[in-house]
């Protein structure tokens, strides 16, 4: 609940911030207007931590750049064009944009900036109402034209004005509007809602980078599920991801099977659960995130009814894997992300044939050289697959990867299993062997890597004599 005494003594204490002070002093010295905006106003309100303050100002870029250059160590004016000056102040990093008016014409990919000349007229131009309030300063005047403080009482999503004209200036904020239910554990309006549902196809004006941005950020947040789940029931996640809404399969009343969409949302709760657990002070991993949302992606390609009332989705693992590269070239993830998200989808599966019986070394051996640098990403991935209501078998299935993970341990500390090379380099191979560099280096080094797989360290001698063994064969 809302405690507006506190949160405005919240307000008060972040007016008199030595940043805030700095600034406001030069701006009013200016004969500028000056107002903290948006997301910092409504966290105080909210007592959550305020991160990068973001001021807005009826001067001009220029005028704010003469203005904060005396007062600050730096500055950067990438975002002239839309009005903003970055500045940092007091070891602190600031934006301060112009009263803006601007909005998509409704062709374009980009949105035509245009300058407003009122606060309040900027406020009523912005995505949400909890986001439409401003603290003026040096004066610490609450603005709040839209009812911004009466939807935070009632965690309530709301835009400004007209949804249908908000979301038609800027479609983007559609994808904001569960971005921040997810953030903020806010309801979205119904009538919010519904102008989504009416406008997403409107989205495709937007560029395929500024909708990753948007699903990145949605993803990085604690409970992306509950944004998710409104990305789905508008019709909005059709437009840039549609494998998602594909999971939820027709189900026959003869075949049972899970829903695969719903198990796909549990095991991205649980993957974010044990990446919290395991690594409480890293940043969200978003492609373990991703490759944990789409990870059955490949289900309803390789659905199969099977006779007597059993579903199989055989190589799922692969498909999926290849259209989960596909969709996120198609929003512009750089090429690190795509191979993250698809290797570890292709690997999810493979752990499952050791529950089913305890595999040898050189299984393990083969399961850390596959997974590689992903290994830590692929034992949580694991893990947050099993989401079965039988609890005798999620304890079978947690203590069989409790042992896989102890044996990679014990077979690391005794074999440096990190650094899986065979014994003998390359340039060791052609003395050897009296050979020149080509295809038979690599295919001895192949053997010798499954040498090395299958036995374990066996030492350089016995490496150098298996390998002329094996030379004199295929000879």
């Amino acid at each position: 609940m809302l405690n507006m005494a506190e949160g405005v003594a919240r307000l008060g204490a972040l007016a008199e911030s030595p940043v805030v002070a700095t600034l406001a002093r030069a701006f009013a010295e200016a004969g500028r207007e000056l107002a903290i905006v948006g997301g910092p106003v409504r966290d105080a309100l909210l007592g959550r931590e305020t991160h990068d303050l973001d001021f807005t100002t009826d001067a001009l870029p220029d005028d704010i750049l003469r203005i904060v250059k005396p007062i600050s160590s730096a500055q950067w004016d990438v975002g002239r064009d839309f009005g903003t000056i970055g500045a940092r102040i007091d070891g602190e990093q600031v934006e301060i944009t112009t009263y803006r008016a601007d909005s998509y014409d409704g062709v374009t990919r980009k949105p035509t900036v245009e300058f407003g000349d009122t606060l309040e007229g900027d406020l009523l131009r912005r995505d949400f109402t909890v986001n439409s309030m401003a603290l003026r300063v040096p004066g610490r005047t609450l603005i709040d034209p839209t009812g911004g403080v009466e939807d935070l009482v009632a965690q309530r999503l709301r835009t400004p004005s007209d949804p249908r004209v908000s979301f038609g200036d800027d479609p983007l904020r559609m994808l904001r509007a569960a971005r921040f239910s997810s953030q903020l554990g806010f309801d979205v309006d119904p009538g919010t809602a519904e102008a989504i549902g009416q406008l997403r196809e409107t989205l495709e004006i937007v560029s395929p980078e500024r909708i990753q941005s948007e699903l990145v950020r949605l993803l990085q947040t604690d409970d992306p599920v509950r944004g998710i789940r409104l990305l789905v029931e508008t019709g909005l996640l059709d437009v840039f991801l549609p494998e998602i809404p594909a999971l939820r399969l027709e189900i026959d009343e003869h075949h049972h099977h899970k829903d695969v969409y719903e198990h796909s949302l549990t095991v991205l709760r649980q993957a974010i659960s044990l990446e919290q657990a395991r690594n409480p002070d890293a940043s969200p991993d978003v492609p373990l995130r991703l490759a944990a949302l789409l990870h059955d992606i490949g289900k309803p390609a390789t659905r199969r009814l099977e006779p007597g009332g059993g579903v199989s989705f055989y190589h799922h693992d692969i498909k999926g894997a290849r259209l989960a590269k596909k969709r996120l070239q198609a929003l512009r993830f750089d090429t690190d992300t795509m191979n993250v998200v698809s290797r570890l989808i292709e690997l999810h599966l493979r752990f499952f044939g050791y529950a089913e019986g305890a595999w040898t070394d050189s299984a393990v051996r083969r399961y850390v050289r596959d997974a590689g640098p992903e290994l830590e990403r692929l034992h949580i991935l694991t893990r947050a697959d099993v989401t079965t209501r039988n609890k005798r078998k999620a304890a079978r299935l947690a203590g069989a990867y409790d042992d896989i993970e102890r044996r990679i341990a014990e077979l690391a500390a005794q074999e440096e299993l990190d650094a899986m090379r065979p014994e003998l380099d390359g340039n060791r191979i052609q003395e050897i062997l009296g050979i020149r560099p080509g295809r038979e280096v690599g295919e001895a080094y192949k053997f010798l890597l499954d040498l090395r797989l299958d036995e374990g360290l066996v030492g350089p001698e016995e490496a150098e004599r298996r390998l002329l063994a094996w030379w004199s064969t295929r000879s």
